[in-house]
C-alpha cells in the first residue's frame, strides 16, 4: 500500500439555518477548509451495482463509475480504508478476503442512537424515482448481481459489506472516524442503509457526502416538478442542512 502521509485537504459545504436582517430565517451555506488524516478515515461505495431496474439510472451511473474507480484507488493509495457496499449481493463474495474482513472484525457494542431531526425530503419518490418513459422493467426488479466490474476491489486491503454493524467495527477496529460516502441513490440508500448516512450520524460517526458521484432516484413526473438533477441537487441541500456535510472528489483526488 502507498501512503503518502499526507493530510487530505477538504473543502466541505454545509447549511445552517440563520436569522436574516429583516429577521427571517434563511439557509446560508457554510464553506470550510477541513484537514483530516487519511489514516483516520474511510470511504464507502454505496450500492454501486452492476445493472438496475431503471434504465435510465443504470445509464447514469455508469457515467459516474469511470471517477469513482480513480477515487477508490487513490483512496486506497492514501491510507483510506474502501468499504465496498453493494447491499444484497453478499452471496456473490461469499468466502472471499474482503468480505471475511468485514465478518471478522472485532466485535464492539454499538453506540445509542443520538436523537436527530429528521424532516421528509424536499421530493416525492414515492412512484420509485425512474424518470425514463419506455423502462422495461417494473419497480424495484432486483437486476443486480454485484458490484460494477469499474469498481476495483483489493482483497488485500478493502472490505465489503452490507451491514451498519459491521462499518461500525471495521472503522472502531482501525481507528477511523471519518467516513465518505458516494453512490446511489442519494434520496434513497445513500441515506438510508444501515452502513449510510442516517445511521451512522446516529452512531456519531463524522460523516461526509461526496456530492459529485451520487444520484437521485427522482422523476420530474413527481412533486415538486423540476428537472432530475434539480431533484438531485435538493437532495443534496437537504442532507447539508439536516445530515452531514458534502464535498466534490477533487477533494480526495488532490
Amino acid at each position: 500500500m502507498e501512503n503518502t502521509g499526507q493530510l487530505l485537504h477538504i473543502k466541505s459545504r454545509r447549511q445552517e439555518l440563520r436569522r436574516g436582517p429583516a429577521g427571517n430565517s434563511e439557509w446560508v451555506v457554510i464553506n470550510e477548509e477541513e484537514h483530516i488524516d487519511p489514516g483516520e478515515a474511510a470511504l464507502v461505495v454505496c450500492d454501486v451495482w452492476d445493472d438496475h431496474w431503471c434504465r435510465i439510472s443504470a445509464e447514469r451511473l455508469r457515467q459516474l463509475v469511470p471517477r469513482m474507480s480513480e477515487v477508490v484507488v487513490t483512496a486506497r493509495n492514501r491510507g483510506m480504508l474502501v468499504i465496498h457496499a453493494p447491499s444484497e449481493t453478499m452471496d456473490y463474495y461469499a468466502g472471499s478476503s474482503a468480505r471475511m474482513r468485514a465478518i471478522e472484525s472485532p466485535m464492539v457494542e454499538l453506540p445509542r442512537d443520538f436523537d436527530h431531526l429528521d424532516p421528509p425530503l424536499p421530493i416525492d419518490d414515492s412512484d420509485g424515482g425512474c424518470d425514463a418513459e419506455d423502462n422495461p422493467y417494473p419497480p424495484h426488479t432486483r437486476r443486480w448481481t454485484r458490484q460494477h466490474v469499474g469498481i476495483p476491489i483489493d482483497e488485500h486491503q478493502d472490505a465489503i459489506t452490507d451491514k451498519g454493524e459491521e462499518v461500525y467495527r471495521l472503522l472502531w477496529a482501525q481507528g477511523r472516524t471519518h467516513l465518505f460516502i458516494m453512490g446511489v441513490h442519494t434520496n434513497m440508500c445513500i441515506l438510508n442503509r444501515s452502513f449510510a448516512i442516517k445511521q451512522m450520524v446516529r452512531w456519531g460517526v463524522d460523516v461526509r457526502l461526496i456530492r459529485d458521484l451520487t444520484d437521485s432516484g427522482y422523476s420530474p413526473s413527481s412533486s415538486p416538478y423540476v428537472s432530475h438533477d434539480e431533484g438531485t441537487n435538493l437532495v443534496v441541500a437537504y442532507i447539508e442542512k439536516f445530515w452531514c456535510p458534502t464535498v466534490v472528489s477533487d477533494s480526495l483526488l488532490r
